[in-house]
């Protein structure tokens, strides 16, 4: 008994599902839970998507839930066409995915996860899904795990010999984990497009204006006539006083006069 259910454990299943309860809990999760909508515990964090299924758990979490789930098996989905994709590697990992077709994004195999119901029937060659009706290409019959699922269970009634053990499952490399600055550190870094990299030490010293004496290093923006595009120039200048400083920003522009009067 206790090698039974070490097995079901191993598929992802429980003792529950031998006893009439077709599909396992995780797939279960997988077709229904609604991703890449706001995760609730992190509502007030940045990109707090959910967009993984953990397999344990049987629930979608966002990047920042990972840290509570990093022992879990998790697997992340993602965004195509306005659907909900996974990595085909990834999901073979858990249930054999043949006869399903995939796309390629980003030089990787996707597959769908929820059917995609055609509204206009397409009358032509080829093969069409066994569920709804979709073209798909030669050889496969299902445009979707859903509707590979669904037709299983109506003709085989188990999905069991379709189960793969599989103990651990990792987030893939391109993941991007959040980082663990907090919303107000970000909100006060400088953007990206107006740092100028120095190797001059002075380029981080602070002072005053009414220094008599100071050495700064000031970041202009001259704008090109013809292309409407803005550079970076940066000079160097010596500064004693306040007008002197006024003075040297104020180069390539003399001091405005005011024409006579008539």
């Amino acid at each position: 008994m206790a090698a039974v259910s070490r097995s079901l454990a191993g598929l992802g299943l429980d003792s529950s599902f031998a006893k009439g309860i077709r599909k396992p809990a995780w797939l279960e999760a997988l077709l229904t839970q609604k991703f890449f909508e706001a995760c609730t515990i992190h509502e007030n964090s940045k990109k707090n998507e959910k967009n993984i299924c953990c397999v344990d758990c049987c629930i979608s979490i966002c990047p920042h839930c990972v840290h509570a789930h990093r022992f879990h098996r998790l697997l992340q989905v993602r965004r195509y066409v306005y659907h909900d994709v996974v990595r085909l590697e990834d999901l073979e990992r858990l249930i054999d995915c043949s006869n399903v077709q995939a796309y390629t994004i980003n030089s990787a195999k996707v597959v769908f996860i929820k059917k995609r119901p055609q509204n206009r029937q397409f009358k032509g060659s080829g093969n069409y899904c066994t569920s709804c009706d979709r073209c798909l290409q030669e050889p496969f019959i299902h445009c979707s795990l859903g509707c590979k699922v669904d037709f299983v269970l109506k003709h085989y009634r188990d999905l069991t010999p379709f189960l793969r053990v599989c103990n651990t499952l990792q987030l893939g490399p391109d993941f991007i984990y959040p980082s663990d600055t907090g919303d107000d550190d970000m909100t006060n870094e400088t953007p990206r497009s107006t740092v100028v990299d120095s190797d001059d030490p002075m380029s981080s010293g602070s002072g005053s204006f009414g220094s008599e004496t100071m050495s700064i290093m000031c970041t202009g923006f001259v704008r090109k006539k013809r292309s409407g595009l803005y550079t970076c120039e940066r000079f160097s200048s010596k500064v004693h006083s306040e007008e002197d400083m006024a003075t040297s920003m104020s180069r390539r522009k003399g001091i405005p006069q005011r024409s006579p009067m008539c």
